[in-house]
């Protein structure tokens, strides 16, 4: 036996990593990227804004500069507390190592895979409750919370991979039952047209996520955190000292800023979503199902067929087939108008 299989956690080794598919010269539209690339003078601007980092000092530890454009960009009120990470994934890991040994945490599926995977590197219980037509089971998740008592319960609004906003009471009906924290994961909230950010006054128990991946700096790796101050405070305990590096500190006071450049991006991908979604709904062998975020599901009995011929055309989507529940189920990222354009052309040529 090896010295990995000796010393590496048993449950570890029985577990596949994160796989990030090659995309090397393919049109991405699997991970909900931002298609859009900065123009020239964007970027020598941004270059030249980066080259001013103190490299050789540590980060500013609180990043107080970051927080407060990301609070003027989101309206977050100066009453609320703001906790960054390295991508909600590690907010999502500050937040399950606050629980105690063998305590729960709880979400849906189908939904982000991160939630359990984190769950289980933390070495505690995971609870699923299944969505029936992708909305909340209440009488499921409720009896679920009465009996299992988990410690967080997270919710994705709009859900990831299915893209459609919960209904909203049920949500707030499992708030105030239970002494859980609620997370609710606003990480497509530029696309959506619902939000609990200003909930969070009215439930000591809701905090939200959010992340700067989904309105364009994906590689900037930067995501927030946002509930009470006595809560952010708490969880501040845990978060490691200097985990926002200075580049990325840099790189958000500047792209932040950019509020026009965002929306107008934002207002672009609504309007390619709403073309993407009918052109679809002409092929009568696909189910399109309706999205709040920038990606659209869709379901074919073709999935893998259309999904390898896609592969052959140098496009890569998403094929979710492996996850519980959505065998036959691709999700499409939303490209620029060119972007979706190829892509149009593709699914015409292999339906039609």
């Amino acid at each position: 036996m090896s010295f990995t299989k000796k010393w590496l956690r048993k449950d570890i080794q029985s577990i596949s990593a994160y796989h990030v598919p090659n995309s090397d010269n393919f049109l991405k539209l699997d991970a909900m990227e931002s298609p859009f690339v900065p123009n020239q003078d964007f970027q020598n601007e941004f270059t030249d804004f980066l080259s001013k980092v103190e490299i050789n000092r540590y980060p500013n530890p609180s990043a107080d500069e970051v927080v407060q454009s990301l609070r003027n960009l989101m309206g977050v009120d100066d009453s609320y507390g703001v906790l960054l990470g390295n991508g909600s994934d590690e907010l999502i890991q500050i937040l399950a190592m606050a629980c105690g040994e063998k305590e729960s945490i709880m979400s849906f599926s189908p939904s982000f895979v991160m939630y359990e995977m984190i769950a289980k590197f933390t070495r505690l219980n995971y609870l699923d409750s299944p969505l029936i037509d992708f909305d909340i089971n209440l009488e499921e998740a409720l009896n679920l919370i009465e009996t299992q008592k988990p410690k967080i319960i997270f919710i994705a609004y709009p859900n990831n991979p299915t893209g459609n906003l919960f209904n909203r009471e049920k949500i707030e009906t499992i708030i105030k039952s239970t002494d859980a924290l609620v997370v609710l994961d606003e990480a497509y909230y530029a696309y959506s047209n619902d939000t609990f950010l200003n909930d969070i006054a009215k439930y000591e128990n809701l905090v939200l996520l959010r992340t700067i991946s989904k309105i364009g700096f994906a590689g900037v790796r930067l995501g927030l955190l946002i509930g009470s101050k006595e809560i952010v405070s708490g969880l501040n305990k845990i978060r490691l000292p200097y985990n926002v590096n200075s580049l990325t500190q840099a790189a958000c006071k500047f792209l932040l800023n950019k509020k026009d450049y965002l929306q107008s991006h934002a207002n672009s991908i609504v309007n390619e979503r709403k073309k993407l979604i009918e052109s679809l709904k002409k092929y009568k062998n696909i189910t399109v199902f309706p999205s709040q975020a920038n990606f659209v599901l869709i379901k074919t009995e073709e999935s893998e067929k259309f999904f390898n011929f896609l592969l052959e055309k140098k496009i890569l989507i998403k094929n979710l087939s492996k996850m519980k529940g959505l065998m036959n189920y691709l999700r499409i990222t939303i490209g620029s108008k060119q972007d979706n354009s190829i892509f149009s052309s593709a699914l015409d040529e292999f339906f039609s």
